[in-house]
């Protein structure tokens, strides 16, 4: 895909999305969400409400400590996970400032449901908020991001000329 089809891709994504659909992902490669991503997540998410859900395993690609997710996967899938509240606001927009708390080890081979909302929108600014929970309900890990909305040709400063 060049260039000027990657941006008009992105600027096509960001449009109303129904109740219950499946988000597409971000773009094909992305290490969150990118179906042809080989080191990726692979994550996929589904909107519900006005919110954003998705389940993920954490898989020995993502290894920290022995049988322990690393802070920066868990991390990286947090973060992806608010970049489809985007689909929900309309807009493309880029992670300013991220926060994650760890409650407990997050472990490798296990189901975790995630679940992310827009708090507020204030100009630019949108302030979101997540949380990872294991099958029981028990909180692992819960972030708080702040967003800034870009144009699309943001993007363009990364694309090959």
């Amino acid at each position: 895909m060049n260039r000027e089809e990657f941006l008009a891709s992105w600027n096509e994504k960001f449009r109303p999305q129904e109740d219950g659909a499946q988000l597409p992902p971000h773009h094909h490669h992305c290490l969150g969400c990118g179906p042809d991503n080989p080191h990726g997540h692979h994550l996929t998410v589904h909107r519900r409400g006005e919110e954003v859900h998705a389940t993920h395993i954490f898989d020995e690609r993502h290894v920290g400590a022995p049988g322990i997710a690393h802070g920066g996967a868990v991390a990286t899938v947090l973060d992806d996970l608010f970049g489809y509240l985007l689909y929900l606001t309309g807009g493309p927009a880029v992670t300013r400032q991220l926060e994650v708390l760890y409650a407990s080890p997050v472990i490798l081979g296990t189901t975790y449901r995630l679940a992310a909302r827009v708090l507020r929108a204030e100009g630019r600014k949108l302030y979101v908020e997540a949380d990872m929970r294991d099958v029981e309900g028990s909180l692992v890990a819960s972030a708080a991001a702040l967003f800034l909305s870009v144009d699309v040709t943001h993007f363009d400063q990364g694309m090959p000329r």
